[in-house]
């Protein structure tokens, strides 16, 4: 079994929420399966609508992983209008019902990035990296990111993550850790004890 990067088949969007509800543990925060459904569409089309690169893994032809990102001076990749207008509708319900939840991690990431910007001058961002948690064969974001840095070798990345998330993929890989901050969600499952990242990284 190989591991084959192209583009992204739009079949494949609804595989890739739910690796993103797996992989980035969404059920920590929400117990309601429909909530769950409906903010792992939110994030996948709030980042599919900004990256201006898609790259996707497939193994055998089975659809495997993705990464999006978002570099400056690029065209973006995929508009989907329907995409954009959920994301407007979800963000503002999220918004008023969870301040103490999305509201508070929007914050802290925009705080983040304030503080990074003062030191650094990236040339883009990693948006979304998922895999299949049951795929087989391992280096699915490895093999991702190196599709990446062979397209914009030399350029400046930065993503956001956090202690749910598998955060140590990103340091074993040459990420530097260059914001951390502690905060505390109030979700619908309770509170959440969180330790937000910002990662930087040459590629």
């Amino acid at each position: 079994m190989r591991i084959e990067i192209r583009d992204l088949r739009k079949k494949d969007y609804k595989k890739a929420i739910q690796f993103a509800i797996t992989g980035m543990h969404f059920d920590w925060y929400l117990n309601n399966k429909f909530l769950l459904n409906a903010y792992g569409r939110y994030f996948w089309y709030l980042e599919l609508n900004r990256a201006t690169q898609i790259f996707a893994a497939y193994v055998n032809g089975k659809f495997a992983g993705v990464l999006l990102a978002e570099i400056k001076g690029e065209k973006r990749k995929q508009q989907s209008v329907p995409g954009k207008i959920y994301v407007g509708l979800v963000g503002m319900i999220q918004r008023k019902l969870f301040k103490g939840g999305a509201g508070l991690y929007e914050k802290t990431t925009k705080e983040q990035l304030a503080h990074y910007l003062k030191s650094y001058t990236p040339d883009g961002e990693i948006l979304f990296l998922a895999a299949d948690p049951d795929c087989k064969i391992k280096g699915i974001g490895t093999a991702l990111l190196h599709a990446l840095e062979a397209k914009e070798k030399g350029k400046t990345f930065y993503l956001y993550t956090d202690d749910v998330c598998t955060y140590q993929f990103y340091e074993h890989r040459g990420f530097e850790r260059a914001e951390e901050k502690k905060i505390v969600l109030e979700m619908p499952k309770g509170k959440v004890p969180l330790r937000c990242f910002l990662y930087s990284k040459k590629l």
